[in-house]
This record gives C-alpha cells, structure tokens and sequence, in this order.
C-alpha cells in the first residue's frame, strides 16, 4: 500500500504527539506491507523524520513568535493547505494519515488521529488561537475522515457521543512505550544522577509540561501537606517544559522551591528521561484529563510505582495497577502520595505488576494495529 504520513507534530521538544508520530514514521518506513511511504511536513515534502524534526522548528518558532497568533496560525494553515494540495494532485493509489487531528485535502482515502477533546472539555486551559482552531476545523475533518484513531476507548466514546460521528469510523489504537523505557542498575544510572544533582530511589518524579490540565498546583499543594521528614527524604522533582498559564502552580511551588523540597529540570534529553524515570522512587501524574497518559506506562516500564488519577482513560490505560485518585480532592492526592512513598509492600507489588502491564504496549503493536486500519481503506 502506499501511504502520505503527516509529521508536522515531529517538531523539539518531543511531547506525546510528537513521540507518537516520529515512531509511526519509523515503523511506517520498515513496515513490509507499505509499498510506498512519503512523509509530508510542515510545507514540503522530507525524506525521513530527522528532516522532519529540522524542518519543524522553524514553522514551530514562527507560530510561538509571530504578533496576532491566531491569524499567523490560520495563515500557515491556509498555506499548508494550498501546498499540500498542489503537492499530491498527481499523486495515484495512496492514502493520506495525520497524526495530529486535522486533515489537509485530499483527493483520496483518508484518515485522521484525534488524541483527546481537552481544546473542546477544558478551553480554559489552552491558548485562545488553539481552540479557536480546533473549533473551526476539526468539525470539518472529523466528517471527511474515512476513519479516526483514537489512543483509547474513552475518547473514542467522546468523539462519538460528543461529536456525533459515527461509531464505524472509529478506531482505538493505544500507543506504545519505548524499550529504552525500563529498569536500570545502579552504575548505569550514575553519571545521569551526578548530572541532575539527584539521588537515585529518592524522588518523587513528575514527567508533564507545566500546564493547568496537569493538575500540578494540587500536586503541589498535597506534597506540601505531607509531613517533613517525608517530604526532606522524598524532594518532588518536575521534568517538563514551561507550557503556559502557569501563574497558579508558581505559588504552592515557590516555597518548596526555596526551602530545596521540589526542582524543575525542565526539558531533558532523550537519552537522560529513560534514566532519570529509572532513577525515581516514585511516579505521579493527576492529571485532570487525558487522551491515553503516555508518562503513566513509561513509569511502569520503568519498574517505579504509580499514583494517577481516576478520571478520563488513565484507569483505562493503567488497569488496576496504579493507585487511581480523585484529581480534584487535595486531601485524597496527599494520603496517595504518602502511600506511594511509604507502603513498601504496596510498592513493590506496584512496580513488579506494572512491568508485566507495560509490556503489553511495544510501539511495533501500536504501528500493526494502524497499518490493519490502512487495510481497511485499500480497494478491494
């Protein structure tokens, strides 16, 4: 089969989208059933994802820098369109995927990935010119898409009852977890360790861009609840891009900051996250809303304990593995918390389940189950 990949979300820093496509283009490119793959990003056409990922921050430097946001991003579209379009006319038998909600135009079969409703459940906690494109365009695609991929159950639930599309267009393929993703002896973590100043089987790891859908503010606020001596043994360490309306968590952090209970490592690269996930005593995401909670199976891949929250699919994705809380009740997340720190039989079965679970979802099983999806639109 021959096959348009979309990898406009291949763009540094790597988040959830981002990872998902570069590993589809990988396992797209090797896959023995693709015939022909050819990789559209940004405005032309790229040989690999490597290209990709160049060509990406200039268009991503653009969109963050340019005065009138929103009109700069319905300009780029508008362009993006009108080029695609002049750039496939010719283009027989292939079908077109993006990965990242919206489809550009195409003459024939087409399908798209629709990660989570969040722009559309919780605008509040987006940029103004993101919903508004999402609003104006994703109707529009979400009709024309011969099929839509979901990352899980709940949300293709939502995009069936929220949305009204029909439900044979619909398609859950949960994504996967890297193998570099997973337990790691003492002196293989080391040198990462001494780098990030930290201290392995210590801390309270978070892996989330600084955000308000990531619930951090009440993360924050239930560790600074928790008694002292858990908290000097157990500092909660936040690796993750600055995001945006961040003004809430900087109070509750601020002063755990000062006092050395919590640090920001900010982005780090993809070789130390393996290692530093590794490293970690603990994992914790209460996040309010999720598509599918990538993190969540990175940190049980990794061999650490999990504490998430137990709303949108992260009980779907996690099963019965991870301690599920209320995101919302503060008093709930800092009882969690305590348990996830200090029950070590709790802990240990966590750890021991969770790898067995992780397992479960290699990257190569998220790429068989889109390639059958392809199947379904090749004529007959």
């Amino acid at each position: 089969m021959r096959v348009i990949f979309n990898v406009d979300a291949i763009s540094a820093p790597l988040t959830g989208i981002g990872r998902y496509a570069l590993e589809l283009a990988n396992g797209l490119a090797s896959h023995r059933d693709i015939e022909s793959l050819r990789l559209y990003s940004a405005v032309r056409w790229v040989d690999d994802p490597a290209e990709a990922l160049s060509s990406n921050r200039l268009f991503a430097n653009l969109r963050r820098n340019l005065p009138f946001k929103t009109r700069a991003l319905q300009t780029y579209a508008s362009l993006r369109d009108l080029l695609f379009r002049a750039h496939t006319r010719n283009l027989k038998g292939y079908l077109l995927h993006t990965p990242n909600y919206i489809l550009m135009p195409f003459a024939g079969p087409s399908l798209t990935t629709v990660h989570d409703l969040s722009a559309f459940n919780f605008p509040e906690t987006h940029p103004p010119e993101r919903v508004r494109f999402l609003e104006r365009r994703l109707p529009e695609t979400l009709a024309r898409a011969d099929r839509i991929l979901t990352d899980s159950r709940f949300i293709a639930d939502e995009i069936r009852d929220k949305l009204g599309v029909a439900e044979h267009k619909l398609r859950v393929v949960p994504l996967g977890v890297d193998s570099r993703f997973a337990p790691r002896r003492p002196h293989e973590i080391n040198e990462a360790m001494q780098r990030h100043g930290l201290v392995a089987g210590e801390y309270l790891l978070v892996v989330a861009t600084q955000e308000p859908r990531k619930n951090l503010a009440r993360l924050a606020r239930a560790y600074a609840a928790l008694p002292g001596d858990v908290r000097k043994r157990h500092p909660l360490v936040i690796v993750g891009a600055r995001g945006w309306l961040s003004a809430e968590l900087e109070k509750p952090l601020a002063p755990l900051e000062a006092s050395g209970a919590s640090r920001r490592l900010g982005y780090v690269s993809e070789e130390d996250l393996p290692v530093i996930y590794s490293g970690a005593r603990a994992f914790a995401f209460p996040s309010l809303y999720e598509g599918f909670g990538l993190p969540v199976l990175e940190a049980m891949a990794s061999g650490i304990p999990v504490l998430t929250s137990s709303v949108s699919s992260l009980p779907e994705v996690c099963g019965d593995i991870a301690l599920c809380v209320d995101p919302l009740d503060e008093d709930a997340l800092r009882e969690g918390l305590r348990r996830l720190l200090e029950d070590e039989p709790w802990r240990q079965h966590c750890a021991r389940d969770g790898l067995v679970h992780a397992a479960g979802f290699p990257w190569s099983r998220c790429v068989e189950e889109t390639v059958a999806v392809y199947r379904e639109l090749q004529p007959a």
